[in-house]
């Protein structure tokens, strides 16, 4: 049996695009949002964020592309089709444990037209005890430091590269149950030792 969508479609996804933009705009701030019926291998934050923003225009790389749990679902209910190659992906998610490319394998977007980027979502055990990462930037009085459990090892170098790019480079939400923070590519990134 197919599981649900957003319980009100319309006044749902607005609430989580409200989400989204607070998201992006206060990088390394948790946002929560309002689950949506679960999608399997998907957390309740990356399902709504995949549900608000994706249609059948949308390409999305999710780790075994149409074999992925949530590809039918997502199809289902968006319309969006998985991809299987990095740079055609408008959205990708990145499932913890699960072997994805790198970050500069997605597309970044082009000169003239930096919004022709990927927007990645990370999947996350926690924000609570994981590797400490001060952010600064756009957004941010001086800084913020995140600790999110479950990137994989060199995230954070490659997430520091993906800000030298600026404005070129990936958007990122870190997800992590009902909770979501936004990192958007003008964020500098530092890992914590």
């Amino acid at each position: 049996m197919m599981r649900s969508g957003f319980a009100d479609p319309v006044f749902d996804a607005q609430a989580v695009f409200r989400g989204v933009q607070d998201a992006l705009a206060r990088p390394g701030l948790p946002q929560s949002v309002a689950p949506p019926g679960s999608a399997e291998g998907l957390s309740p934050a990356a399902a709504a964020i995949l549900l608000c923003l994706t249609d059948y225009t949308t390409p999305v790389w999710l780790a075994h592309g149409n074999e992925h749990p949530a590809a039918s679902w997502l199809a289902f209910h968006t319309g969006a089709r998985t991809t299987t190659k990095a740079k055609d992906a408008q959205f990708a998610v990145l499932a913890l444990g699960a072997a994805a490319p790198l970050l500069r394998d997605f597309a970044a977007g082009e000169d003239c037209y930096p919004d022709r980027s990927a927007t990645l979502i990370v999947e996350c055990r926690d924000f609570i005890y994981g590797t400490r990462v001060r952010l600064s930037g756009p957004g941010i009085r001086d800084t913020v430091d995140i600790t999110p459990t479950g990137p994989r090892p060199g995230f954070w170098a490659e997430m520091a590269a993906n800000a030298a790019r600026f404005p070129l480079g990936v958007d990122v939400f870190l997800t992590a149950g009902n909770a979501m923070i936004g990192l958007p590519r003008s964020s500098t990134i530092r890992e914590i030792a």
